[in-house]
């Protein structure tokens, strides 16, 4: 019994060490790309541009952005490097090794990270969209860069040119649950440089890369909730008829 109570315990504090180790921060919901193509088209792009430098995707080859409405040839002239072949798995050259050195660890496969990060907090693209959209200036990281969603992050901030260079304004505030305590607290952004992009463009860019990253965890995922609305209906029509069937057999047996 006790080491029932204290299992039921330590699973009840699982949800607050996860919020703890994400930072606390309230995601922002993402926008929904998955039938514009042209969205998904443009997430491609930045992913190859900004993400695959590092990053591998490696359960994903580039001919199966054919899914998306590209043709090879703009596979090819648009997304490849030149030693890469439009049937090739979407790899990087950056070894393991080089990577710890370098940035302390290896970057993650990107493959499914957006399934991989869905949490009773939001969705997985949700915590992406919130995270690339929460970078700030931090002289004290080895990266020059901090993150509200991942606190100390090593992952430095790729897509500062287009959202420019924001610092992040905290306040101290009595801690609600106990008054002798303080409690360090978010309280907005200033912008120090001006990105490429404005605010809601940046905004909407972040939403087409994660759209494609989306896509990307589960290609199939719009042809297999279409195929779920049918096989709903199939069943349905199926009960129904077999509670006909049912009827009309113990009427006659009656």
């Amino acid at each position: 019994m006790k080491l029932l109570k204290k299992l039921l315990a330590a699973l009840a504090l699982l949800p607050m060490m996860a919020l703890a180790s994400e930072g606390g921060y309230p995601l922002d919901r993402a926008p929904d790309r998955s039938n514009d193509l042209s969205a998904l088209q443009n997430g491609a792009r930045l992913f190859v541009n900004y993400c695959l430098n590092c990053h591998s995707a490696s359960l994903v080859r580039y001919n199966r952005l054919r899914d998306i409405g590209l043709s090879e040839k703009q596979i090819q002239d648009n997304l490849l490097f030149t030693s890469d072949k439009v049937g090739d798995l979407m790899k990087v050259s950056l070894s393991d090794k080089d990577a710890k050195v370098w940035f302390g660890a290896a970057p993650p496969d990107l493959s499914v990270i957006v399934r991989a990060k869905a949490s009773a907090q939001g969705s997985g693209a949700d915590y992406v969209y919130t995270y690339l959209r929460t970078y700030y200036k931090d002289e004290s990281r080895a990266t020059g860069w901090n993150n509200l969603v991942y606190p100390n992050v090593g992952m430095p901030h790729v897509l500062w040119e287009l959202q420019g260079v924001r610092n992040a304004k905290f306040v101290e505030e009595k801690d609600p649950h106990d008054a002798s305590k303080t409690v360090h607290k978010f309280a907005g952004f200033e912008q120090v440089k001006p990105g490429k992009l404005s605010a809601q463009a940046y905004d909407a860019e972040v939403a087409d890369l994660v759209g494609f990253m989306d896509w990307m965890s589960e290609p199939v995922k719009n042809k297999r909730q279409k195929l779920g609305v049918w096989v709903l209906l199939f069943m349905a029509a199926l009960v129904f008829l077999t509670w006909r069937l049912n009827a009309s057999f113990w009427k006659e047996v009656k």
